[in-house]
């Protein structure tokens, strides 16, 4: 049985665990039972593989106090709600969703189940029992995009996106911004996929981008594809969600990793002492939420050393990355000299800002 046939039955076997043996499920003594539904595999660098590390984690520190169930690979849309609905008839009182395309769905099946706690990554919608968090990815995009700023030869960096929503286009200009800083001749090229996880897609973006000329390499969509396709064509590139170093040793630059497990954690241990209460979560490299490593060997020092001055800059708050004077593409005012974007305008952001050439696709 070749391994994407025994991942298939595997969560089959898993769902109908879930869905047609509710008794199988159902909370033993007073145990927390968790539920986790996730776009992505879990067991490949990645989206998914960070998320599962943060439901081992709230097992590991939580002890007996709690039960985790995890459904991988899950779209979003009808499939999504459909899981989540089981999720809370089977006996869990605490369900994460962290996918953007997971909102409605969160919020349909928790208006049905009121006792139980809902937390759903990257969106805004917002109910009694339903709690955001995400975190300031963008921070992480400055500090990279002055990075490939410093590092390319040809000035051109490419950039795989996945869908058009207010956080990718946060980290798509981050990125440019950070660039531009140390390098006004930057060429900046986005691609768009539409997806959050096709390794064959993301590997095809990353093959067009390097045929145009980019030397650079960053994406915000969840496999390693890309760095793999960097490392087969002679280009350098950045991780994303994990360190995926082992799939480029030559072509990784550094790792952006997401770090959810003080986050769950927490979040698990408020539903069990009764201080659980709906929130809007977002954090940073302050938090330690990301955090950018490991750095290849084969970096001059100074790029690395420039890489954490950038950091420490955000985390103490002397640099934002969206201060003003900036304008939108169109060449409207957006920030003005001196100020920085509001988180709301941040949360609300569907353009790129001056310099990005192309037009967005349709959401």
């Amino acid at each position: 049985m070749n391994r994407s046939i025994f991942k298939l039955v595997t969560r089959l076997i898993l769902l109908s665990n879930i869905f047609l043996a509710p008794q199988l499920v159902a909370a033993a003594d007073d145990k927390l039972r968790i539920g986790f539904v996730i776009n992505s595999p879990i067991d490949l660098e990645g989206w998914g593989y960070q998320h599962n590390l943060g439901r081992l984690a709230i097992e590991k520190e939580l002890g007996d106090r709690v039960e985790t169930t995890v459904v991988e690979n899950v779209p979003e849309g009808p499939d999504a709600e459909r899981v989540i609905q089981q999720l809370a008839q089977t006996g869990h009182g605490m369900i994460f969703a962290p996918s953007f395309g997971f909102m409605n769905p969160t919020i349909k099946v928790a208006k049905r189940f009121p006792n139980v706690k809902f937390e759903h990554a990257t969106g805004y919608k917002r109910a009694d029992n339903v709690s955001n968090y995400t975190i300031r990815f963008y921070e992480g995009r400055y500090v990279s995009g002055v990075m490939a700023g410093v590092i390319t030869k040809s000035n051109k960096i490419g950039y795989i996106a996945s869908f058009p929503i207010p956080e990718v286009l946060r980290s798509i200009n981050a990125a440019y911004l950070g660039a531009k800083s140390v390098n006004p001749n930057i060429d900046f090229n986005v691609v768009w996929i539409n997806t959050w996880f096709d390794p064959g897609r993301e590997g095809d973006a990353a093959t067009a981008l390097i045929d145009q000329g980019i030397d650079i390499l960053m994406q915000h969509t969840d496999s390693p594809a890309p760095i793999r396709t960097a490392e087969t064509k002679g280009v350098r590139a950045f991780g994303h969600s994990s360190d995926v170093s082992k799939y480029g040793q030559n072509a990784h630059i550094v790792s952006l990793q997401d770090n959810w497990a003080p986050y769950y954690v927490e979040r698990a241990r408020a539903v069990l002492d009764g201080t659980w209460e709906s929130v809007d979560d977002w954090l940073g490299l302050k938090d330690n939420a990301m955090t950018i490593g490991p750095y290849n060997e084969n970096l001059p020092n100074e790029v690395v050393e420039k890489s954490k001055a950038i950091q420490a800059a955000i985390v103490s708050g002397k640099l934002h990355p969206f201060t003003g004077p900036l304008n939108k593409q169109d060449g409207s005012s957006w920030v003005k000299s001196g100020d920085v974007a509001s988180d709301e305008d941040l949360l609300n952001m569907d353009f790129y800002v001056e310099g990005i050439k192309g037009e967005l696709p349709d959401s």
